[in-house]
């Protein structure tokens, strides 16, 4: 008996799970219309999550963690012909999610860092989406008949090798914001480990290059940000603004001022201790042409 309660927890370790968190008040609260449901209150709600998945790592579990999007979940229980008003369809549905949507491996963070983190993925997956929508939308040019997007993803992929080259050694974190189309669309990329030469992840790189490419194709304004972690432990921040479909340098007063000032209302913010503020480095264009 004793031996087979141990093979059982061994096994478990072996066994990945996933987790499906609603993640703000109104989803949860559109979830409340299922009599299967039983939860009444969302803060008690995270904290119960929270006790599982602490509960799982001790046990040697790996969870990931996936946003429970009750629209979503709707649609994928009238595809499959499933009750949606049952704890087993919610099951299917958070496995099936979790596998092929963004989630969140969990590490033991707190759910004030959880949420923040399985939002921000959830942002980036919808940012990807868009940002192909886009390009398939975006057309042939009228002059020479080229597929507009086989020719911005092409100079993407070009601005991501030289903003890599220009990064050059330490951990980078980067960040593309771009507004394309009246869509709101964000990449992050970071370095691959060790960084040596500079390269960035593959996914991470590949989605920087589809939300450039859709603001190329479309026109689109933003920019992006790089923060570089020196062996040191020193960090600076530089940044390009996407202007006529590349990448122009922002100057160190610019980088300044966009983060320490409040998006919201236009205060002044402290700088942060230790980071310093630089102008982005020029990148080398190619030659003007067709699209370009």
């Amino acid at each position: 008996m004793v031996r087979a309660r141990t093979d059982a927890r061994l096994l478990r370790r072996e066994m990945p799970g996933a987790v499906g968190l609603l993640a703000d008040a109104a989803d949860f609260a559109a979830m409340r219309r299922y009599a299967s449901f039983l939860f009444d209150d969302h803060a008690a709600y995270l904290r119960q999550v929270e006790g599982v998945l602490r509960a799982r790592a001790t046990q040697g579990a790996y969870t990931t963690v996936a946003l429970f999007d009750p629209p979503g979940f709707a649609r994928f229980c009238a595809e499959r012909g499933l009750e949606p008003d049952s704890p087993a369809s919610r099951c299917r549905y958070v496995a099936e999610s979790a596998a092929r949507g963004p989630a969140v491996a969990y590490g033991g963070q707190p759910m004030d860092r959880l949420v923040p983190q399985l939002l921000d993925a959830a942002a980036r997956s919808r940012s990807r989406e868009r940002a192909a929508t886009l390009l398939a939308a975006a057309g042939r040019c009228e002059d020479c008949g080229e597929h507009r997007a086989d020719a911005a993803l092409a100079r993407a992929g070009l601005l991501v090798d030289r903003l890599t080259e220009a990064l050059g050694p330490g951990a980078q974190h980067v960040v593309a914001t771009v507004r394309s189309a009246g869509f709101p669309l964000v990449a992050v990329a970071r370095s691959a480990d060790p960084p040596d030469p500079p390269r960035l992840r593959p996914p991470d790189g590949e989605a920087l290059r589809l939300v450039l490419a859709a603001g190329i194709a479309t026109s689109g304004t933003g920019g992006v940000v790089a923060r570089t972690t020196g062996a040191d432990g020193g960090e600076s921040v530089r940044g390009w603004r996407l202007r006529d479909g590349w990448l122009a340098p922002l100057t160190e007063k610019e980088v300044y001022a966009a983060y320490c000032t409040n998006a919201r209302t236009g205060a002044p913010l402290p700088p942060e201790p230790g980071v310093t503020y630089g102008a982005g480095t020029p990148l080398p264009r190619p030659e003007k042409g067709c699209h370009r």
